[in-house]
């Protein structure tokens, strides 16, 4: 469903309004997943959304700005992100057409929209830096934060190899849909779970319902680069309050595991769960591993009861 949050469009799934008649839905804790760089909201797994259903609470999942359903901004022209990428190592000053805050203000957006106070907060790669920057902004209204395969974009971190930078930085031979999956697939090859290889016809099947429902590339260079120009939250990180969980594959070729363990270090408390053998997808293996981590950590932030039942009650 189309909401309007932060004063733009965004499209939402709320799991609360698969039986509109269940009113207790609208009461249990939510869970805000929050996707990564140029991904949609039904790229989260069913057995995530599932599981987390099944363990008493209401998932929304989101669309980011510029990608899927929600608003585009083709009005702010489309970024250069090889000069972005020289000034970021030069150490200057990177513009973008819009920023992580931004886009972490539209996930509060979402929240006030649908009437929901406090939520946990889950986000995966991009998705995490965003989450981050909820924490940051607002820790009032964060239950918990679960940081997935994502950075804190400190200065120094490993990055990808050369040789997967040039497989992202490419794009499809064209717009046509079997074009643009033959580059998807190469991509998730490249940046996948060594121990945990997702068979090509189910990648490919998963990526063109994705194409089929949209497909936005520049988008998601906008996206990139307000990731690039976000050089200031690895020193904000020692903000968050919210209890935090990060989970990271020891064997992710895109955002090292480094990336993972500098971001635990640096939030107050954060606990640190890796995952051998995984890389930076989710499969099906390493997502049932970390709903064995990420389910209590939930659980143990969770509301008391009788608090959801008075804030149902009003």
């Amino acid at each position: 469903m189309k909401i309007k949050a932060n004063g733009i469009h965004i499209e939402v799934e709320d799991t609360a309004e698969i039986n509109p008649q269940d009113t207790e839905a609208y009461t249990r804790p939510a869970v805000l997943l929050i996707m990564g760089l140029g991904m949609q909201l039904v790229a989260w797994p069913p057995q995530m959304i599932e599981a987390l259903v099944d363990a008493g609470y209401r998932v929304i999942r989101m669309d980011n700005r510029d990608i899927g359903l929600s608003q585009h901004f083709d009005q702010l022209g489309k970024p250069n992100i090889i000069l972005a990428g020289i000034k970021y190592k030069l150490g200057l000053r990177v513009r973008p057409p819009y920023t992580l805050e931004d886009m972490a203000q539209d996930a509060l957006g979402v929240l006030d929209t649908l009437g929901v106070g406090q939520a946990h907060v889950v986000g995966v790669s991009m998705g995490g830096m965003v989450a981050q920057r909820v924490a940051i902004a607002a820790p009032q209204r964060v239950l918990s934060l679960t940081s997935i395969m994502s950075s804190s974009g400190a200065r120094g971190l490993p990055q990808a190899s050369p040789q997967v930078t040039r497989v992202l930085l490419k794009r499809p031979a064209s717009n046509a849909p079997e074009a643009v999956v033959d580059h998807y697939v190469r991509l998730f090859k490249a940046i996948g779970s060594p121990g945990y290889p997702v068979p090509e016809a189910d990648m490919r099947e998963r990526i063109l319902r994705g194409v089929e429902r949209n497909f936005h590339p520049v988008g998601t260079l906008r996206q990139m680069l307000a990731i690039v120009a976000d050089s200031s939250r690895a020193a904000q990180l020692s903000k968050i309050t919210s209890p935090t969980l990060v989970l990271h594959g020891r064997a992710d070729p895109l955002v090292p595991f480094a990336n993972g363990e500098d971001t635990a270090v640096r939030i107050p408390g954060a606990r640190l769960v890796g995952f051998d053998g995984m890389g930076h997808d989710l499969p099906p293996e390493p997502v049932a591993m970390m709903l064995d981590v990420l389910i209590p950590h939930l659980q143990a932030a969770d509301p008391p009861a009788l608090y959801r039942a008075t804030k149902a009650a009003a």
